[in-house]
């Protein structure tokens, strides 16, 4: 069974920190479950669209996204969470405020990244803050490419902005966030027998209550696991967000 990770991050750091997490999932449910992402965010999203991931945690756009076809359905998310998208400027820099970035190019993982891309640049258009959005394939690329002085601001989330390198967040500083949301999904293949999910399920919200369990999610920035549904998302839904994926499935908008 495989289980794919949207590639916020580099693809060894993920494989590193999400592998444990499913070795201990497959002990717990005597399935095996594997470890896959995708080098970018595009090329995930046309894997999702083409059913590749038997399990996959997807951004909150995805998921409303993908629900529709191939019919992914979430079953847990991330614990007492919210999500929320934030503009970093390197520690030192002048800009105080966002209207400030008015003008210039600022470093976005990838157009259909929920809270680190869309959030963002609908607040900026929303403030008559006209920018030069450029992406640059991974949330951990956008911090690094921010501390090299490339572009003077770029757009992440709190979760990765925590998890980044401490030679790299310790010489950045949040300039603004975004209100919060319904965060990444867990969600299933349609194709998955509905009894195995819910083994699943249960074995990754228990995963908090054993020190091993806690420590391993704790190395993705997670207290713990809960049960989701698919109408946790109602709140990204009603946003109205439709923005162009590549893909061949016919089912989904382009």
């Amino acid at each position: 069974m495989t289980f794919g990770v949207v590639p916020q991050q580099a693809s060894s750091k993920l494989a590193r920190l999400w592998s444990p997490i499913l070795e201990d999932l497959s002990t717990r449910t005597g399935v095996r479950i594997g470890f896959r992402t995708a080098p970018d965010i595009p090329t995930f999203e046309q894997r999702l669209a083409a059913g590749d991931y038997d399990l996959a945690y997807m951004n909150p756009y995805h998921y409303t996204v993908f629900s529709r076809a191939p019919g992914y359905r979430a079953f847990a998310r991330q614990r007492d969470q919210r999500i929320r998208g934030l503009l970093v400027v390197r520690r030192d820099s002048p800009i105080k405020d966002i209207a400030e970035l008015a003008g210039q190019e600022i470093a976005f993982p990838a157009p259909a990244a929920f809270a680190a891309s869309v959030l963002p640049q609908a607040a900026l258009r929303r403030a008559g803050i006209d920018i030069k959005p450029h992406y640059v394939r991974s949330h951990d690329s956008v911090y690094r490419a921010v501390v090299k002085g490339l572009y003077p601001a770029g757009g992440g989330i709190e979760r990765t902005f925590q998890g980044a390198e401490p030679e790299v967040r310790d010489q950045l500083r949040v300039l603004w966030t975004t209100p919060d949301f319904t965060p990444h999904a867990i969600a299933a293949h349609p194709g998955v027998d509905p009894a195995l999910v819910a083994k699943i399920r249960d074995a990754m919200v228990a995963m908090a209550e054993t020190p091993r369990g806690a420590e391993l999610l704790a190395a993705i920035e997670f207290d713990g696991i809960e049960a989701g549904e698919d109408a946790d998302w109602d709140d990204v839904r009603a946003l109205g967000i439709d923005l162009p994926i590549e893909t061949e499935n016919p089912d989904i908008r382009r």
